[in-house]
């Protein structure tokens, strides 16, 4: 499919008729089961939804990256176990593309998108920020990298297929000993794999602790030179991914704002419903006008990203520490509009109220963003 805007159009619509319908219907299963059914991945791979950002010659369908968010924007108001599957699915491509040989972009780039095989990005760890100091280690040892370290908060780590992983070369500093691996998820020895899958909130999704223990791994397997590692984990996937999960946050907003109007218009107190009392029409001007400020913040990072500007780093932190915000005071008063009754589980907001916390860590604390975008502010590269 060539990008069009009458096929955008189309697809954004049929999109969000899967949201309202069967996207309910899996909300509601995994809420109850814990887990995505295997019919959900099988689903989002048949309508085409993993392949929606990459270009056509990986077999994507080439959807501009500010126009995709769009689609995230849409995907975003369902469960947080779908909006999770498409965002870093519709993602890692753009890690590995730039980096890969052709065999790794025949059988592992092109399966992705396709859906068939599932790459888990693999950079965190319990002892070390998501960065240059990473603790992860490889000793060369002919044609075989000898991997010892370990991993936490790895989503998919657990089911996936590959492990796009990020570590560093023995007694090597700074950005020169980094390296990109992808390691197969097929039982090698000294790799644990512990499940860590009870979270908050996104149900469903799976992830995993890795521990690596002298684990041999083909220097064929390294994604990219050595010391390409940080431009492949930064530069090719975090930095579009903080906008991503930006949009993240305003398609959920917008879900729960919808929820709270649709509340306040049925739920009445003393003779009067509660959407004609001025306190609870404050609270939704107030979501209204936060939700649309970040959205407006978060297209032109996508913009900048899109059209490789030099601030595009610097926006899509800020758009990052906007939306996380936004989304924290968004749901916080859909969630009170909803008085006790947004308690409880059968009410959707205590869903969407659980989802929204995930954003406030992932691709970097807002603590992390703020000080990126103070770094650029000090140093003169802020314009706007």
């Amino acid at each position: 499919m060539s990008f069009t805007e009458a096929s955008f159009q189309e697809l954004k619509s049929e999109i969000d008729a899967w949201v309202r319908g069967p996207g309910e219907e899996y909300a509601n299963v995994i809420e109850q089961t814990g887990s995505v059914p295997p019919e959900l991945f099988a689903d989002l791979k048949q309508h085409g939804y993993f392949s929606l950002a990459a270009p056509e010659h990986l077999g994507g369908k080439g959807i501009p990256f500010d126009r995709y968010l769009e689609l995230m924007e849409i995907f975003s108001r369902s469960h947080g176990s779908v909006r999770m599957l498409v965002h870093v699915i519709n993602g890692t491509w753009r890690a590995m593309e730039p980096f890969a040989t052709d065999e790794q972009r025949e059988s592992i780039i092109k399966p992705s998108v396709a859906g068939d095989t599932l790459v888990a990005f693999t950079l965190t760890e319990a002892t070390a920020g998501s960065g240059a100091d990473l603790r992860s280690t490889v000793r060369r040892e002919g044609d075989t990298y000898i991997l010892n370290g370990e991993k936490h908060l790895i989503t998919f780590g657990v089911k996936c297929n590959y492990w796009l992983l990020a570590a560093r070369l023995e007694g090597a500093t700074g950005k020169e000993g980094f390296i990109a691996l992808l390691l197969p998820n097929t039982g090698l020895p000294g790799v644990e794999v512990i499940d860590d899958s009870e979270t908050m909130g996104i149900r469903g999704t799976d992830h995993a602790i890795l521990r690596f223990t002298n684990v041999a791994v083909p220097v064929s397997a390294r994604l990219g030179d050595e010391g390409e590692g940080l431009a492949v984990t930064l530069g090719g996937f975090l930095l579009p991914s903080r906008v991503s999960v930006a949009m993240s946050c305003v398609g959920l907003a917008e879900r729960a704002q919808e929820l709270a109007v649709e509340y306040a218009n049925r739920r009445e107190t003393f003779g009067k419903r509660i959407a004609e009392r001025q306190a609870i029409q404050f609270m939704l001007a107030e979501n209204y006008a936060d939700i649309a400020a970040a959205r407006a913040l978060v297209l032109e990072a996508a913009r900048a990203f899109e059209a490789g500007a030099a601030n595009a780093g610097i926006l899509s932190s800020a758009s990052k520490m906007i939306a996380v915000d936004m989304i924290t005071r968004v749901t916080d008063k859909a969630l009170q509009i909803h008085g006790g009754q947004g308690y409880w589980k059968r009410n959707t907001i205590e869903r969407v109220y659980r989802d929204a916390r995930a954003p406030r860590f992932e691709e970097g604390t807002n603590e992390i963003q703020k000080q990126v975008v103070a770094r650029a502010v000090l140093n003169g590269t802020s314009a706007y």
